[in-house]
C-alpha cells in the first residue's frame, strides 16, 4: 500500500548536523555548508549512498561507514562532473561527424530536399512526424543562415539537408537514421566501421546519454536505461565480458 511523503524540508545547518548525526565526518563545516548549498543535499545524497553502512541482512542503513569523510563525497561528485564534461565532448565530435556524413548521404543521392520525400525512407518510417519536427526546429531558430533563406526563397520552413542537419538534435538525427533505407544506413554505418543495427542503437544511446549531461544528471554508477547493441565481429573481447546496462560498455 501507497503511503504519503511527509518528510519535511531541512535548513542547510539542519542537513549538515543530519550527515554528522549518521556519522559522516566532516572536517570544516563552513565549506561542508557552501556545498550544500551549491550543489544540493538530494544531488549530493547519490554520491555518498556507497558510504552507507550494509546491514547483515542487506540493508542499506542511514547511517555512514566509520571512515566515510564529506570531502571523498565532494571528490566523487567533481569526479563525475569532470566524466560528464569529457563525453559531452566525445558526443560532440561523433554527433558533428555523423551529421555531416548523413547529410552527405542523402544530398548526394536524393538532392538538396531528399529528405522530404517520404519515398526515400522506408515505408512504417512517421516521415511526416519526424519531418514537422525539423520544420519547428528551423521555426525556432534565429541564426543568420536560416534568416537569410527564410527572406531570400520560397518554402520556409523546409531546408536543404546541410542546413537542416545544423539545427537538428542528436534525437531527431537518431529516429532519422533508423528511418532510413538499409542501403543508405549500411552506406552510413560503414563510415563508422559498424553494422546498421549496432551503429543505430548507439546513436540512440548517445542521444540519451547526451540528455542526461545537459542536465547535470550522474554518469558515474549509472544504469543505462536505453542500452546499445553489440557490435558482434567487431568487440574486443574484454568489451565483450562487459554489461551494456553500465555506463563503462560506453567507453570500452
Amino acid at each position: 500500500m501507497l503511503e504519503n511523503y511527509t518528510k519535511p524540508p531541512l535548513t542547510f545547518d539542519q542537513q549538515l548536523q543530519k550527515l554528522k548525526h549518521c556519522g559522516l565526518l566532516i572536517d570544516n563545516d563552513e565549506l561542508a555548508l557552501f556545498n550544500l548549498k551549491t550543489i544540493g543535499y538530494y544531488r549530493l545524497s547519490a554520491y555518498w549512498h556507497p558510504f552507507r553502512k550494509i546491514e547483515q541482512n542487506g540493508v542499506i542503513s542511514d547511517d555512514f561507514e566509520e571512515w566515510a569523510h564529506f570531502k571523498d563525497v565532494i571528490d566523487l561528485y567533481e569526479f563525475d562532473r569532470q566524466l560528464r564534461l569529457k563525453v559531452m565532448d566525445a558526443i560532440e565530435r561523433i554527433e558533428v561527424y555523423t551529421c555531416a556524413f548523413v547529410t552527405e548521404t542523402i544530398a548526394h543521392k536524393y538532392g538538396a530536399f531528399g529528405h522530404t520525400e517520404a519515398a526515400n525512407f522506408l515505408p512504417d518510417f512517421n516521415h511526416a512526424s519526424w519531418l514537422e519536427k525539423l520544420n519547428n526546429e528551423a521555426r525556432r531558430s534565429s541564426d543568420k543562415f536560416v534568416i537569410h533563406y527564410k527572406r531570400n526563397y520560397c518554402g520556409f520552413p523546409t531546408l536543404p539537408i546541410w542546413m537542416v542537419t545544423e539545427l537538428m538534435s542528436l534525437g531527431s538525427l537518431s529516429y532519422g537514421y533508423k528511418g532510413l533505407k538499409n542501403v543508405d544506413k549500411r552506406t552510413i554505418s560503414n563510415e563508422f566501421e559498424l553494422r546498421i543495427e549496432p551503429f543505430g542503437s548507439w546513436l540512440h544511446t548517445l542521444s540519451y546519454i547526451r540528455n542526461i549531461c545537459s542536465h547535470h544528471g550522474r554518469l558515474w554508477n549509472r544504469e543505462i536505461a536505453i542500452r546499445p547493441r553489440r557490435n558482434i565481429g567487431r568487440n574486443s573481447d574484454f568489451a565483450a565480458s562487459l554489461s551494456n546496462a553500465r555506463i563503462f560498455f560506453l567507453f570500452s
